[in-house]
């Protein structure tokens, strides 16, 4: 059996997939960085030594899942955060230095391929959506809070910035707001779960948005001073991720005007969450008949889904 592999070390998870011909997963291992209690991030160094110390482990994972008669015919790889010359970021090396090493032992090729390429590809594999007509994207994110229209061509894909935040960007945000309720970093899924409890008349967080451009950093101000009135934390968390959601639906709102296209694809951890999926979804699609796409909610975070998709179609360009 053929198959390919991707390889994605990212600021807060070790993954690694394997996927057949049939562009079926295989094999799916991941390991989380670990923050110690009450931290609100790791430093580079830490990331690396993890990563290191991780990527044996994922690795018989693998090949434990897709035996030893497998083979493996490609390697795809998230090199560097975003696809342009002056994006680095030291964790990436430790997943690049594996898969070369791979690459280099079994005689088949790497692909190289950056980490926002690896989330849209996850994206467009997971959703089953077609790429092959621009599309516009969100990729929402601790790291990152981008707008981009994305055009795919067989080098990997044509990615123009939109719009975004330019501050905090929207897993910061809701990070900052999860710790500072006591919930664990990352808080993302906790603060999801949180606001579950929340009535159906909390109080709005204000958003900042003008045209494709976000503010977070305004909406944490406001959050903060909130919570010196020890508010109802549930409240809370259901204002600030409804914040996050109509702060991203109105960024799509106006790319959608400048661009004429009405294909979104959501992709990075805060598309995870289904109350943000369901807000853009249900806002776009009854002001400007917009479809919204997002892959499954496995795939949304950080995962090595796309690098193995990307690595196994270059075997049939």
């Amino acid at each position: 059996m053929e198959l390919a592999i991707g390889i994605d070390t990212s600021c807060y998870t070790t993954s690694v997939a394997a996927m057949d011909g049939a562009g079926r997963i295989l094999a799916d291992a991941r390991i989380p960085l670990q923050v110690k209690p009450g931290g609100k991030g790791l430093a580079q160094s830490e990331m690396v030594f993890q990563h290191v110390r991780n990527l044996p482990v994922v690795m018989e994972r693998l090949r434990q899942a897709t035996g030893q008669q497998a083979r493996i015919v490609g390697v795809g790889v998230s090199a560097r955060p975003r696809p342009v010359d002056s994006s680095y970021m030291p964790v990436f090396l430790a997943g690049l230095g594996v898969a070369k090493s791979v690459a280099a032992a079994l005689d088949c090729p790497a692909y190289e391929i950056s980490h926002q390429e690896n989330h849209l590809l996850a994206g467009l594999w997971s959703a089953q959506m077609d790429g092959a007509s621009p599309f516009l994207a969100v990729h929402a994110s601790g790291g990152t809070t981008e707008v981009l229209t994305v055009r795919q061509h067989s080098d990997g894909l044509a990615i123009e910035l939109l719009g975004g935040s330019g501050d905090l960007n929207a897993g910061q945000f809701i990070d900052r707001v999860g710790v500072a309720l006591g919930l664990s970093f990352p808080a993302g899924p906790a603060l999801e779960k949180l606001a579950e409890q929340a009535g159906e008349d909390y109080p709005l967080t204000p958003v900042s948005v003008l045209g494709a451009k976000i503010s977070f950093s305004g909406p944490e101000s406001h959050v903060k001073r909130w919570l010196d009135k020890q508010p109802e934390p549930s409240e809370v968390a259901a204002s600030t991720q409804h914040c996050v959601a109509e702060s991203l639906r109105l960024a799509l709102t106006a790319a959608i005007d400048q661009t004429g296209i009405k294909r979104v694809l959501l992709v990075g951890g805060v598309a995870a969450n289904q109350y943000i999926r369901s807000h853009i979804r249900s806002g776009l699609q009854r002001a400007r008949q917009a479809e919204v796409n997002w892959p499954a909610a496995e795939f949304s975070g950080d995962n090595a889904a796309g690098a193995a998709w990307w690595a196994l179609r270059q075997r049939t360009v």
